[in-house]
């Protein structure tokens, strides 16, 4: 293993609630020990890349409601191929070449894949994208 491939997976946060099984599909074992830990590892940036896509949009997502804030999130990362090409920058600049090669044998399924498992990090950290407050003089 060539030194850039090792400080790549030596970085990634391991996912203990992860299971490996020989039943797993091909897509599902990558999914499970690439992707998940790539998403992991990239999680802080993710929230700061969404933080700021919702300023470059004129903050809206500050307005809406609980349920309109989770449609914006799928939106954004499913309709938007600018933002959504900028998220798969993210998560596939951190593969080794091997899993870049295993990647791009089926990129479609995984893409799919990496997206849900995106949107749900971002989800999961939804208390993180409130307005910011502004500081008033006394």
């Amino acid at each position: 293993m060539n030194t850039r491939d090792f400080n790549l997976k030596s970085i990634r946060p391991d996912i203990e609630t992860v299971t490996i099984n020989d039943d797993m599909s091909r897509d599902e074992r990558f999914q499970n020990l690439v992707l998940r830990p790539v998403v992991k590892l990239q999680n802080e940036l993710l929230i700061e890349v969404f933080i700021n896509y919702i300023t470059k949009h004129k903050s809206v997502f500050y307005d809406l409601s609980l349920e309109k804030r989770i449609d914006y999130i799928e939106n954004a990362i499913q309709k938007d191929m600018k933002f959504r090409n900028s998220l798969k920058g993210m998560i596939i600049g951190q593969f080794t070449v091997e899993e870049y090669l295993l990647y791009i044998e089926n990129s479609s399924a995984l893409n799919k894949r990496m997206m849900n498992i995106v949107k749900e990090r971002l989800l999961s950290n939804m208390l993180l994208f409130e307005k910011p407050k502004v500081l008033q003089a006394v």
